[in-house]
């Protein structure tokens, strides 16, 4: 459980503080957005050599190793931090945690009676998502002090106590044998390095805007054949490391498309109801109680998952989360200047237990179906699921800080247009900035012009509430949609049944 839990906290304390960590590295703010997106990219795709290296070389050895590349990795972020020691830091940081996470899903499946054996997996999933809500307790000055000392001396704690629990407490031994080929590795390299360039190109677009930095567009244009050739390789290989025919039928389909809108409805919590609120000037250190509400109701939703698990119930368990989330979405699109962490916390607590509620359920229902097909499928189930999650996590981001962009230069367009000059109340609010000036600058007109540049900042902020609350509605028909879809499927497969 602790091994599942502080998986994905390393890089969530780098996330979750990125202005502090971006300020104390000199970093740019595109420079800043590239970290998380290499971290995602690496995740990812690591997924396609580690299946098979725990084959080959044994589970804690794999995870064993890595976490001693991670230790040193970390232990050099002591003596040298730059923007590409981080960049090998986060990288890193990526491959560990998908190791880290089937790791405590098997040890917790090893844990669990024959039968309890899937509660292993639907625990072990539903614990990486505490990550995020545990970073958020941290202190923020604890995480920057002394040029980010804090911050590599937590990582470096970790790595070292999980591997201290995987020597004192190791795993059964497994059946080992070659599973490596040659064409493997040339899958591997070139669905890396596209997912790395795709990701930059989701990371990045709306800090450099997406029709402003050329190199985007060549990065995109680029990953599109890298992706594409790995694909017609493993389409043409008798015994495919992914197999996409597999991936390609409808049960999958519709399982990767849940699962990735789902994800991107998820992204309400961590770009939307923190954007509102940093937005109203709270910092990370006033999130403190509402995250640790978070965490709270996600340790609910792991219990509630597991308590009401059966093959039966999968697609009501994920229909359910799906409507508790849209449920926590509508009630945050009320939001105004005066929201606080305090009126957020129900709607919160609902994403957070509808992200658990949903996440083990929906693995384990691709693994029932992975299971049907054969063992030799596993590696396609684990690279779709783990693109879903990771990579949909990054496009909700996106796609929220897009639309919230737009819509907020659209809302502002709106009330400036209604704000004439004759109008008294305008003129009052104009001539009430220049007198707070008064004591500053003597010039009229310069007093003027910094009573209208306020005005204008408090439209602006105005107008990006609205753009949030409009996000925060769309969150909500998407999730409303995906309930809407999974019920029509209820009644479809029950209609068959029936027949």
């Amino acid at each position: 459980m602790f091994m599942g839990a502080t998986s994905t906290f390393g890089n969530a304390l780098t996330t979750v503080n990125s202005g502090a960590i971006a300020g104390h590295l000199g970093l740019y703010a595109a420079q800043a957005a590239a970290l998380p997106a290499i971290y995602v990219a690496i995740n990812a795709s690591a997924n396609l050599t580690l299946v098979k290296a725990r084959a080959q070389f044994g589970i804690p050895e794999v995870t064993g190793f890595l976490l001693v590349l991670y230790a040193l990795t970390v232990s050099l972020q002591f003596f040298h931090t730059s923007f590409a020691s981080t960049v090998v830091l986060r990288a890193v940081s990526g491959m560990t945690a998908g190791a880290l996470i089937t790791l405590g899903v098997y040890y917790l499946m090893q844990a669990m009676p024959g039968k309890a054996k899937p509660l292993g997996a639907v625990i072990g999933i539903g614990l990486p998502q505490l990550g995020t809500p545990l970073a958020r307790l941290i202190p923020v000055d604890t995480i920057t002090q002394d040029q980010l000392f804090g911050l590599h001396a937590i990582e470096l704690a970790l790595a070292l106590f999980t591997l201290a629990l995987i020597l004192i407490l190791p795993l059964p031994p497994s059946e080992k044998s070659k599973a490596f080929a040659p064409v493997d590795l040339l899958t591997i390299l070139l669905a890396t390095v596209g997912l790395l360039l795709l990701c930059q190109v989701i990371g990045q677009g709306r800090t450099l805007w997406w029709t402003d930095t050329p190199w985007l567009g060549v990065a995109l244009a680029a990953s599109i054949p890298l992706l594409a050739a790995a694909f017609l390789i493993e389409a043409n290989r008798s015994d495919p490391l992914v197999h996409f025919e597999w991936i390609g039928t409808w049960g999958i389909l519709r399982f990767a498309a849940v699962a990735l809108v789902i994800r991107l409805a998820l992204a309400e919590q961590t770009y939307g109801a923190v954007g509102l609120l940093t937005l109203g000037g709270i910092n990370n250190d006033q999130l403190r109680l509402l995250f640790l509400v978070v965490a709270a109701a996600m340790l609910l939703g792991i219990v509630v998952a597991s308590l009401t698990l059966s093959e039966r119930r999968l697609p009501w368990q994920v229909l359910a989360a799906a409507l508790i989330i849209a449920g926590g979405a509508w009630l945050d699109s009320d939001a105004n200047a005066l929201t606080r962490p305090a009126q957020l916390m129900l709607s919160q607590a609902m994403i957070g237990f509808g992200t658990t509620l949903f996440i083990g359920p929906a693995l384990l229902y691709g693994f029932l179906r992975m299971i049907q097909r054969g063992g030799d499928h596993l590696i396609s189930f684990v690279v779709t699921f783990s693109i879903t999650q990771n990579v949909g996590g990054l496009m909700g981001s996106a796609l929220l800080g897009t639309l919230q962009t737009i819509w907020a230069r659209n809302a502002a367009n709106v009330i400036s247009a209604d704000m004439a000059g004759a109008d008294p109340q305008v003129a009052a609010r104009l001539a009430g900035g220049a007198s707070t000036l008064a004591g500053a600058l003597v010039d009229p007109a310069q007093r003027a012009g910094q009573g209208a540049a306020l005005l204008g900042q408090v439209v602006a902020r105005e107008a990006a509430i609205i753009a949030f609350t409009d996000t925060f509605r769309l969150v909500a028909f998407l999730a409303l949609a995906i309930a809407l879809f999974i019920f029509i499927n209820i009644l479809i497969s029950r209609r068959r049944k029936e027949a």
